[in-house]
């Protein structure tokens, strides 16, 4: 009887450290820095966060979804950040002025 129960907590503990891990693993992935190789991010909702003090929001997330689409990144806030996605920085028009909000 002492036995089974041993065998029921260590089971127990050992699905609850189980989902501790990959609860934190989700955590970790989810984290990874935006314009990763782990996949698509979602530019539709990083460009309504980055563009939602715009003056002109419309245009703001039309320029910040292209350019999110060839970075496949997004810098934080709603300004400023570059550093964070170098590729989103760099970007510029045919004029030569940043391309990306």
């Amino acid at each position: 009887m002492a036995f089974s129960k041993v065998v029921i907590v260590s089971l127990l503990v050992s699905l609850l450290l189980l989902n501790l891990v990959e609860a934190a693993d989700e955590t970790v992935s989810g984290n990874v820095a935006q314009g990763s190789t782990y996949g698509k991010i979602d530019c539709g909702g990083s460009c309504a966060a980055r563009c939602r003090l715009s003056s002109r929001p419309r245009l703001c997330k039309r320029a910040c979804g292209t350019c999110c689409e060839r970075c496949n990144c997004v810098p934080p806030g709603t300004a400023g950040n570059q550093e964070v996605c170098p590729c989103y920085a760099k970007m510029t028009t045919h004029g030569g002025k940043r391309k990306c909000p």
